[in-house]
């Protein structure tokens, strides 16, 4: 009887694949709210590894952590009407407290703007308190229709950053820097992630933004996910929160004001960008073990050599797990941290240690090689550095592959069936667009020709992105 694959292959179901890595490699479960998440301590780790690095490129910028209640006032939010019009299908109400029913409902969190902009109105009274940059780690609650582990879910985690500006070009070009240095590069350097840097429609803008500009990434099906946004809020919040500074010529003027955020959907996107029929294989930049001291069996020394070479790979600086659970089989382990995408192995047998070597195996690309004990710590760092390289030429060459450019609607419908259709934004249209929408395809983002972002959408010669999405 032939033996049963430990997940679904992709190509039979990739949905279902999804979840087997997630439910196998234990990422997270369900929780009891419907829609909800129980993010497990492997997944965690990766979280706290992603939170670390964005944090501290955040603060580069200048930007400071604050914190904020998950509940607020129905009427703060109510104020901005777009706002409210986007996002009052995914509210979650409080109206009860202590068992009384409060003299006003409550929102839990779905994003932050109104709440920030009442205090920072408050905050800002001069141009020298300005630019105001605050950043907020947080949980984000919205009621979602077709939950999904990491990608759409009741409540999940998030960064949300709130800027306010004297001018309408110092907070376009903060709100680009975000894109840029600290989303964009993350993504690629961190996550080995490639990202399409754009503009979005107006149909696809965030509620009350004068401008959205987005991260996307292809999935291993083809499939767009949106990983990052930073929106361009105009004065709109300023004019409804007051926010107002006096100028150095003694003149009372309007801020203008940006937000923009990341979520624990990027571990969702890890899964899905860099997976296999094997399960996760994941950059070392954010790996929980880098690499694995895997114990074959503790005969002739090879226990105490593995030991040696897990601390020596600690005080190295990498982080390195040891598994010398000798009393489970080899095989059922190493499939174990193969399902979990640690990016190397280091196999500590006494065949391979007696002629003075140790296993070395990269989880990316499959590769094994014997190297010497004595040059295996270099070695495993190498190897780190080639898996996270390789890891984004691999993606990205994925991606391009699967990115057809066309010249009508009917041929983007038709590309949009296995990845992303590049076309004229002037083939395209309002009309264009809600016809694509029908099939459930969408414009992802909108480029000049050279792939940079625009600043309009009038602007000659630009090309959108459509596909399908998560």
């Amino acid at each position: 009887m032939p033996k049963q694959p430990v997940l679904t292959p992709q190509a039979d179901d990739f949905p279902r694949w999804y979840q087997d890595v997630v439910a196998k490699a234990e990422l997270a479960e369900n929780g009891p709210p419907r829609g909800s998440m129980v993010i497990r301590p492997y997944a965690y780790a990766m979280w706290e590894l992603m939170q670390a690095d964005l944090d501290r490129r955040i603060k580069a910028t200048g930007a400071q952590n604050v914190y904020f209640p998950a509940l607020i006032p129905q009427s703060y939010i109510a104020r901005e009407a777009a706002h409210v019009e986007g996002f009052s299908h995914e509210f979650w109400t409080v109206t009860h407290g202590g068992g009384e029913e409060l003299a006003e409902p409550m929102i839990l969190r779905p994003t932050s703007e109104t709440v920030f902009g009442e205090y920072m109105a408050k905050w800002v009274q001069s141009y020298r308190d300005l630019p105001l940059l605050l950043n907020q780690w947080a949980n984000i609650f919205r009621w979602e229709l077709r939950p999904r582990l990491f990608l759409r879910t009741t409540e999940f985690l998030w960064q949300e950053g709130h800027t306010v500006h004297a001018t309408q070009d110092d907070a376009a070009q903060y709100a680009r820097r975000i894109l840029h240095s600290v989303y964009a590069d993350f993504m690629e350097e961190v996550l080995a992630i490639p990202v399409l840097r754009g503009r979005k429609t107006a149909a696809e803008r965030f509620a009350g933004a004068d401008n959205t500009m987005t991260c996307e990434a292809m999935m291993r099906d083809g499939k767009a996910l949106q990983m990052g946004t930073s929106h361009e809020l105009g004065q709109n919040f300023a004019r409804v929160f007051d926010i107002k500074y006096l100028s150095d010529a003694g003149t009372q003027e309007l801020c203008w004001t940006t937000s923009w955020g990341v979520t624990t959907r990027m571990l969702g996107g890890l899964v899905m960008c860099h997976g296999d029929d094997a399960g996760l294989r994941l950059p070392p930049a954010v790996a929980p073990h880098q690499v694995v001291v895997l114990l074959v069996k503790d005969e002739d020394g090879a226990g105490d050599t593995a030991r040696k070479l897990h601390d020596a790979l600690l005080a190295a600086g990498v982080r390195s797990r040891l598994d010398d659970r000798v009393d489970t089989s080899f095989g059922r382990r190493a499939v174990d941290w193969e399902l979990k995408g640690v990016p190397v192995r280091l196999e500590v047998g006494p065949r391979e240690l007696a002629e003075g070597n140790v296993g070395l195996l990269r989880r990316d690309s499959g590769e094994k090689t014997s190297v010497p004990v004595d040059g295996a710590v270099t070695a495993v760092a190498a190897a780190i550095d080639a898996a996270q390289r390789d890891l984004l030429d691999t993606a990205r060459a994925w991606r391009d592959e699967r990115t057809t450019e066309v010249a009508t609607l009917e041929d983007a419908a038709e590309a949009a069936k296995d990845g992303f259709a590049k076309l004229p934004l002037s083939a395209l249209g309002p009309d264009g667009e809600a016809r694509l929408n029908e099939s459930a395809i969408t414009v992802r983002c909108v480029q000049r020709a050279d792939g940079t972002v625009p600043d309009g959408e009038d602007e000659p010669d630009l090309v959108a992105f459509v596909a399908r999405s998560y």
